[in-house]
């Protein structure tokens, strides 16, 4: 089975992107890895720092330095950041790394998000999400996409993950089990998303990429259950 059908209908009719809010650049950010939203503010990771922002202002009001080449994620506690081929988890106060994990790409890896008790991380060019033990690093469970994942985000119990290939990027809610494409906001051309985290309201924040800005998407309304 391939990974265009492992992935459902790749055809899913899209609907527009929604940017509602664009934050950066910020100084010293030439590129945003991945992003991540603490319930209160957001982070963004851009190489050797991350910084956190204020999402009403738009300031920044946090700075650590970190290896922050890809994915970011918060468990209510502590940060978890991709770091070439290691996966650390960082104190949010101080900046200390207080573990690390090996990365299931082995440094091909790229989003990533905290749900359930794992991270889950996002495999760039192999086009793959996988489920993590945070204490480990173990594979429990791998989503295969068709398409290259550069940001993955739980919220209300939906798995999204942002996607970016040439000048085409959008924004994709997939069944955590089979893979299969459930709905798409299409971005505009030359839009990337490089990084992705709702703030478990009405807003996706998006990595932008070379821009060094952080793009606020907003959320399609919640459907019944």
């Amino acid at each position: 089975m391939n990974a265009e059908t492992l992935a459902g209908k790749p055809d899913v009719t899209a609907r527009r992107a929604d940017i509602v809010r664009e934050y950066g650049p910020f100084d010293g950010a030439t590129r945003i890895h991945g992003v991540t939203h603490d319930g209160h503010l957001v982070w963004a990771a851009t190489g050797a720092t991350l910084i956190a922002f204020d999402p009403a202002t738009g300031q920044v009001t946090r700075t650590l330095a970190a290896d922050s080449d890809a994915g970011t994620a918060f468990d209510g506690t502590c940060l978890y950041q991709i770091a070439g081929t290691r996966i650390h988890k960082i104190d949010p106060a101080t900046g200390e790394v207080l573990g690390s994990i090996p990365a299931p790409g082995n440094g091909g890896d790229s989003g990533l998000a905290w749900a359930e008790g794992s991270l889950w991380v996002g495999e760039y060019r192999d086009r793959r999400i996988h489920r993590v033990d945070p204490e480990t690093g173990r594979v429990i469970h791998t989503i295969e996409s068709s398409r290259f994942v550069t940001g993955v985000t739980w919220v209300d119990g939906e798995l999204w993950h942002g996607t970016w290939e040439g000048d085409e990027s959008d924004l994709r809610r997939i069944d955590p089990d089979s893979g299969t494409v459930l709905e798409r906001l299409e971005m505009p051309g030359g839009t990337g998303v490089s990084g992705l985290e709702a703030d478990g309201a009405d807003l996706f924040f998006c990595g932008g990429g070379a821009s060094g800005t952080v793009r606020a998407v907003k959320r399609p309304g919640r459907r019944e259950a």
